[in-house]
């Protein structure tokens, strides 16, 4: 694009500086040019690649005069298929030039369900005059009440009839969105328990590496950023659910729910000290197996090995 844009500049130089009414440019490195020698040399630099004015002005005009597709004549599947791409902003703003398209109510739908994965509203019998785009406005309205205030937020829910009054449909709610503030979300959790004992049961950790299956955990219930109490809520909620979804390979390597909660407090050890750039004397494989086999003596030394190597090349279980 840059020489392409120095050639035009160049050749409109060249017009400025010297085309006469005989044919001849001015003199250039002590010679004369004739004009048909320009327009072939001009040629070559085309075919080259170059771009000259009078292709940019053709190509221009002929996108000037092409404008944008009206979705309108084009068969109703294919308008509704390029529109489901856009955002709940952009479909807005195409409802002002296509209003019967944007705000066909599958497409809202579909934008509800994909953010907000789980309304108790999605399972029942629609009200008169219900619409999924004034549900999505009502969902994002919750959201960040929810992450200003979580019981604010929830109350809100259901005070429209989106949620039921429910620990379990709360945690489903939760479960299947990623629109809320995750150090919120954590203290709504900190306080209400029974949604968490709801929210760790959805989680299926079947045929999981213990290290991916905590990261996952992580991802939908965060941890705190110091130990403490809340931390060791969860990390025995966690073990208890890891071996009810995993019996056959904890009766294979011979772990219970106490042992997996020590193997988890040595992955999140090891994380920080992998990861940490104060920690200058990192931990090596050899003193992880050791130190982990003197609190849990159960525990094969390559299972623990491969934990080890599982943090060093992934990262932190936390994160």
């Amino acid at each position: 694009m840059g020489q392409g844009l120095w050639r035009i500049a160049r050749n409109q130089q060249l017009q400025q500086q010297g085309y006469s009414g005989q044919g001849y440019l001015t003199r250039e490195h002590g010679r004369r040019i004739p004009a048909n020698n320009v327009a072939n040399t001009s040629h070559r630099k085309q075919a080259q690649g170059g771009i000259d004015i009078y292709h940019l002005l053709k190509t221009r005009k002929s996108k000037e005069q092409e404008g944008f597709i009206n979705l309108e004549m084009l068969p109703p599947e294919l308008s509704f298929t390029i529109l489901s791409y856009l955002n709940a902003t952009d479909l807005c703003l195409a409802s002002c030039v296509w209003q019967d398209l944007a705000n066909d109510e599958l497409l809202w739908q579909g934008l509800c369900k994909s953010t907000w994965g789980h309304c108790s509203i999605y399972n029942k019998n629609p009200p008169l005059g219900f619409s999924f785009r004034k549900l999505y406005m009502q969902l994002d309205e919750g959201s960040l009440t929810f992450n200003a205030n979580p019981d604010e937020g929830v109350n809100y829910f259901m005070s429209k009839g989106i949620l039921d009054d429910s620990p379990k449909e709360i945690a489903k709610f939760i479960f299947c969105t990623r629109t809320l503030n995750w150090k919120k979300l954590r203290i709504y959790l900190d306080e209400r328990r029974d949604v968490l004992d709801d929210l760790v049961t959805l989680h299926n950790f079947r045929n999981q590496f213990l290290p991916n299956a905590l990261r996952e955990f992580f991802r939908h219930i965060h941890a705190p950023e110091e130990r403490g109490e809340y931390l060791e809520t969860l990390i025995t909620k966690f073990s208890h659910r890891f071996c009810a979804c995993n019996p056959d390979l904890m009766r294979e390597l011979g772990l219970s729910p106490d042992a997996v909660y020590v193997l988890c407090y040595s992955l999140i050890l090891l994380s920080i000290d992998l990861t940490s750039p104060h920690v200058k004397n990192k931990m090596s494989k050899r003193e992880f197996i050791r130190n982990t086999r003197r609190a849990a003596q159960n525990i094969s030394e390559d299972f623990v090995g491969h934990l080890y190597d599982n943090i060093y090349l992934i990262g932190h279980v936390a994160a």
